[in-house]
């Protein structure tokens, strides 16, 4: 999968093309890499778009198989992995891509972090 195929999301969701292609990634490890270099304005901006539709994108991956068939719902999965490891820190770090009074989250390596969704 190319960069380039990040962006294309199922029918429906293209208000949210341009966020699916600054964070939507298959790994964990990627999504990381995007959510440690956000700034404050970054989750801002991520949040107040995709939160007013994210009981839509919940909806619709939830008539979705488990395992994605087209790279629309699997573009839809990871930016939804993405909402979901990058709104804690607009919600309740203030904007920062750490995790305030916490270990450097570099520290971090998630086993399963290059598993593709």
């Amino acid at each position: 999968m190319t960069t380039a195929d990040y962006s294309r999301l199922p029918e429906g969701f293209a208000d949210l093309e341009t966020l699916a292609q600054i964070w939507a990634r298959p790994t964990e490890n990627a999504r990381n890499v995007v959510r440690y270099a956000a700034t404050a304005s970054d989750f801002a901006a991520f949040h107040e778009t995709l939160f007013p539709r994210l009981g839509a994108l919940l909806a619709y991956l939830g008539d979705c198989p488990a395992q994605p068939e087209t790279a629309e719902q699997r573009n839809a999965l990871m930016l939804a992995c993405a909402y979901a490891e990058a709104a804690p820190h607009h919600e309740l770090y203030g904007g920062s891509s750490e995790v305030p009074f916490s270990f450097d989250a570099h520290r971090f390596v998630a086993d399963h972090g290059d598993v593709s969704v």
